[in-house]
């Protein structure tokens, strides 16, 4: 019983001292790719980002947004002529943890509680 407390501890210990990496300003600028799964189809996003510009390319369209970073890690995306009310409201985005390239991070409509996650991967350190 003693050798199971003291393996837990010692395990526990391992897993508390571990933090994932989280340097977020080689992602603030640079072209990155965004695939995801709808109804079973993979997408992918391009999107080409400087300090308060945003340009993302999908399906053969371009839209552009602002930035407003709020630190090194978060920042609210807007779109710059959105088309309809739902692409008037802002998003807020946050980068969870870098791991080389890769990026994970959770959004969320601004004033909404429920939030999304994603992973992006920047392909480019170009910002034309």
């Amino acid at each position: 019983m003693r050798k199971l407390l003291l393996s837990i501890f010692a395990s526990s210990l391992l897993v508390g001292c571990y933090t994932m990496e989280r340097d977020c300003e080689g992602f603030r600028t640079g072209t990155f790719e965004f695939e995801t799964f709808v109804n079973g189809e993979l997408l992918k996003t391009t999107f080409v980002r400087n300090d308060s510009i945003e340009i993302d390319y999908f399906q053969g369209k371009s839209d552009t947004s602002s930035i407003r970073w709020i630190n090194d890690c978060e920042y609210i995306v807007k779109k710059i002529s959105p088309k309809n009310m739902d692409e008037r409201k802002a998003i807020h985005m946050k980068i969870l943890y870098t791991e080389g390239d890769n990026y994970t991070f959770e959004y969320n409509l601004v004033g909404q509680k429920k939030k999304e996650k994603g992973s992006a991967r920047k392909v480019s350190d170009k910002t034309e």
